[in-house]
Parts: structure tokens; C-alpha cells; sequence
């Protein structure tokens, strides 16, 4: 049985992963594979509880705890739900990832991007994506589409641009793994680029 296929949608607050996230599933049933649907930080019992800390407490979470936490969610997930999925043939598509730590806490907490995967690639070892979609948005449209902000995603628009600059500083190094997409498209479009680049790169 040939492995899987681990497709992360990444961006900033309000560019629509989750929704996309649907559109795309059905696409990918439609041509004839398993699909599961996970985010990050959750996916797990645990993962969900880290979940609760790190976007729904009023506590004062530094950033390196903010990293080492989503680090901690991230590898129960990919040992427990993505890597056994991966490994049974079927697709895999998550709400976040890996990336978004690398962005998030290594760009706009300026914790550094190497330093923060440093501390996931213990706990990730082989499950990295293999396609990341970049939908991207102008932060300002993103804030606007957002309806309840988390705790990080109230941080605001300083923060979020340098959390925007380090994903398109992310895409550009590394070119076989990320697909930028235009968010602002119809999510239809989004889901049917996103898929056409899956369908080659796994072919």
C-alpha cells in the first residue's frame, strides 16, 4: 500500500483554512482516496486540553511555553493520529502545523525560526507535510474577516505582519513544499489550486 499524503493549510488569522479545509476533502474523495481532516493545536485528547491553554485561557503564557506547547500538542498528534493515518494510504489534511510555529513564535514572537524547529523536529520526526498551501491574504482583510480572535490571533497587526513575512520567508526557501494561493479567491478556487498542485506532486 502506497503512503499517504499530508497537505497543510497555513496563513494568517482569517485567510479561511478551516473552510477550505472542507472544500478540498470533498475534492480529494472525489478522486478516490481516504481523507482525514485534523487541526493543530488538538487532533488528540490531550492536544485538545494544550488547545485550551494556549488560545482560550486569560493566563499570561511567555513565548517560549507558547512554543514548547504547540511543539508538545504537535507530536502527540503526529504519533498518535497522522503518522498511523499516513501509513494506512490515507490523506491527511490539517489546519495549521509545523509551519505555523515556525512562523507565529520563530517570526513574530522573534524566538527564531531555527531555534523553533529545533524543538519540533524531535517530536515530528519524519511526519512533516509534504505540500503546505500559503493561502495568502492581506493582513488587513484577514483581521477583518475574523468574527471571534483568539488569544493569538488579538495580538494585532504589527504581530501578525511579522508573522506574515516569515511564511512568505518560509515559502521562498523552500519551493517544492509550499503552494502560495491566493486567498482571496472564491473558496472553490482556493480548494481546486490547492488540489491540482497535491494530484501532481503525489502522482
Amino acid at each position: 500500500m502506497s503512503r499517504g499524503y499530508y497537505v497543510a493549510l497555513e496563513g494568517v488569522e482569517g485567510v479561511g483554512k478551516s473552510t477550505v479545509s472542507a472544500a478540498l476533502q470533498e475534492l480529494i474523495e472525489e478522486a478516490g482516496h481516504d481523507v482525514l481532516i485534523v487541526r493543530e493545536p488538538g487532533g488528540t485528547p490531550t492536544g485538545e486540553r494544550i488547545r485550551h491553554v494556549l488560545l482560550n485561557t486569560d493566563d499570561e503564557v511567555t513565548p517560549w511555553t507558547e512554543a514548547l506547547l504547540f511543539s508538545a500538542a504537535r507530536a502527540q498528534l503526529a504519533r498518535d493520529v497522522v503518522e498511523p493515518a499516513l501509513a494506512a494510504g490515507t490523506w491527511v489534511v490539517t489546519d495549521r502545523s509545523v509551519y505555523s510555529s515556525l512562523a507565529y513564535q520563530g517570526g513574530g514572537r522573534g524566538l527564531g525560526v531555527d531555534e523553533v524547529r529545533a524543538v519540533n523536529e524531535p517530536g515530528l520526526g519524519r511526519t512533516w507535510p509534504d505540500l503546505v498551501a500559503l493561502l495568502r491574504l492581506d493582513v488587513e482583510a484577514g483581521l477583518a474577516r475574523q468574527e471571534d480572535p483568539d488569544r493569538i490571533g488579538a495580538e494585532g497587526r504589527e504581530f501578525l505582519d511579522s508573522v506574515a513575512a516569515t511564511f512568505d520567508q518560509l515559502a521562498a526557501a523552500d519551493p517544492d513544499r509550499f503552494a502560495v494561493i491566493d486567498a482571496s479567491m472564491p473558496v472553490a478556487d482556493v480548494a481546486a489550486a490547492i488540489w491540482k498542485v497535491a494530484a501532481d506532486h503525489h502522482e
